[in-house]
C-alpha cells in the first residue's frame, strides 16, 4: 500500500494523467504537503508532487474566459529539460482553486496559446539604449 504524503486533504477528485502513452484513470488527492495522483486499476501506480518542486500550474483556458478540462504542472527545472506532467478531469477549476490555497496566485497562470506562442516567437525584440 502507497503510504500518503499529506497529512490533510481535500475530498478524492477523479481524473486522468497523461503519463506514457494514453491516459490513466485514478484519484487527485490534493493536500497540505503535495499534490497526488492515484490510478483506479493499479494503485501501486501512483504521482506524488510535493509543492515545493512545483514551478507553476497552468490551467487551459477556452474562448469566452472558460476553464478548460486540462491543465499542466510545471516542475522546477534542472538543467535544459523541461518536466511537464498533464492531467484532465471534470472539475479542474475546483482543483486548480485548491492548488491555489497551497502554492499561491502567482504560481497558477494561464496556459499560453498557440497563437500568443507563435507571435513571441516572431516578434522582433527591442534594442535597449545605453547612456
Amino acid at each position: 500500500m502507497v503510504q500518503s504524503l499529506n497529512t490533510k486533504t481535500a475530498p478524492p477528485i477523479a481524473g486522468i494523467a497523461y503519463v506514457g502513452i494514453g491516459g490513466n484513470y485514478g484519484k487527485f488527492l490534493i493536500g497540505d504537503k503535495a499534490f497526488e495522483f492515484f490510478n483506479d486499476a493499479n494503485v501501486a501506480d501512483f504521482i506524488q508532487i510535493p509543492w515545493e518542486t512545483i514551478a507553476r500550474v497552468e490551467g487551459i483556458v477556452a474562448k469566452q474566459n472558460k476553464i478548460g478540462r486540462q491543465f499542466v504542472i510545471v516542475l522546477n527545472n534542472k538543467g535544459k529539460r523541461k518536466n511537464h506532467l498533464r492531467f484532465s478531469s471534470k472539475e479542474s477549476g475546483k482543483i486548480l482553486k485548491l492548488i491555489r490555497e497551497q502554492i499561491g496566485n502567482d504560481k497558477v497562470v494561464k496556459a499560453p496559446t498557440l497563437i500568443g506562442t507563435i507571435k513571441k516567437k516572431f516578434s522582433k525584440r527591442k534594442s535597449v539604449k545605453r547612456n
